[in-house]
């Protein structure tokens, strides 16, 4: 069955002028900040192990699905596939990083999924490093699993916040800050700055950031922020949703973000409501 899509254009800033934006924000919030333009690191390296090299060539929003699919209750046949989502972006073989649900037809269960994923296109097939969290029911501990490689699938469920490009190398905003002064988390105080600055006019980034130290409170469900929507994994067994960190005055971040062109909401629902945005 078709879905429907809406298609809209962001305001694209220079990513020097993005720069200086994210950069005075941050200042409000952490005692140190560095943010620079810079060439995009290969993310197939540690600590990211990503399924493309880069964040550029062609970036795009696609915010697909939503909470009302989710709650009061779940809509089981919302079911949709990253590899469909980079057709309907009009970007067939798109590296695609993000935050949504796991397909509960996969896993079993309700779980938070980190997409992470390189859309089969050209004649090859995807690669899917993706990776979702769980609740273990006897213990309540988070069980973080190598979804695409356990489940082999590219399915995900009710929701999806995705950032798409075509992975390439090229030029990103490099960002880092460290000891947290504020109260906002690292990705909300990027976006508050973005707000306060650009008003009125459109902005969508995306990218991904190492917490190398400090931890961070996560959670595992599954909810849609709208304005922005993080998901996390880590190398020591847990992942889940990034509330924000729980060490303020040891944490360092390290991020690497794109402006984006488009923006594609994808089958979104007809009623809404105010449940699970945070």
């Amino acid at each position: 069955m078709a879905v429907r899509i809406e298609k809209s254009a962001f305001h694209v800033p220079s990513l020097e002028e993005l720069g200086e934006v994210l950069h005075d924000g941050l200042k409000t919030n952490f005692a140190d900040v560095q943010v620079s333009v810079v060439d995009c690191p290969d993310l197939t390296q540690e600590p990211f192990s990503f399924a493309a090299a880069g964040l550029c060539g062609k970036p795009r929003i696609a915010d697909v699905g939503g909470v009302p699919y989710l709650l009061p209750l779940p809509q089981t046949e919302k079911i949709y596939n990253l590899n469909t989502v980079a057709k309907e972006v009009e970007l067939p073989a798109a590296f695609i990083l993000g935050a949504g649900a796991a397909s509960f037809k996969a896993v079993g269960v309700n779980a938070e999924l980190m997409p992470n994923v390189l859309t089969k296109g050209g004649g090859k097939p995807e690669a899917n490093h993706s990776y979702s969290a769980k609740i273990n029911p006897v213990t309540g501990e988070c069980i973080l699993e190598k979804y695409g490689e356990k489940y082999k699938t590219c399915d995900f469920a009710l929701l999806a916040n995705l950032y798409i490009s075509e992975g390439k190398p090229g030029k990103v905003v490099e960002v880092r800050s460290s000891r947290r002064t504020g109260q906002s988390n690292f990705v909300s105080c990027m976006r508050e700055a973005l707000e306060r600055h650009y008003g009125d006019k459109p902005i969508g980034m995306g990218g991904t950031f190492v917490i190398q130290k400090g931890k961070a409170k996560i959670h595992v469900m599954g909810f849609d922020l709208r304005v922005e929507h993080t998901h996390c994994f880590s190398h020591h067994g847990e992942g889940g949703h990034y509330h924000y960190d729980t060490t303020p005055d040891t944490v360092e971040y390290l991020g690497y973000f794109l402006p984006a062109e488009l923006l594609y909401r994808i089958d979104r629902p007809e009623k809404t409501h105010n449940i699970g945005r945070d």
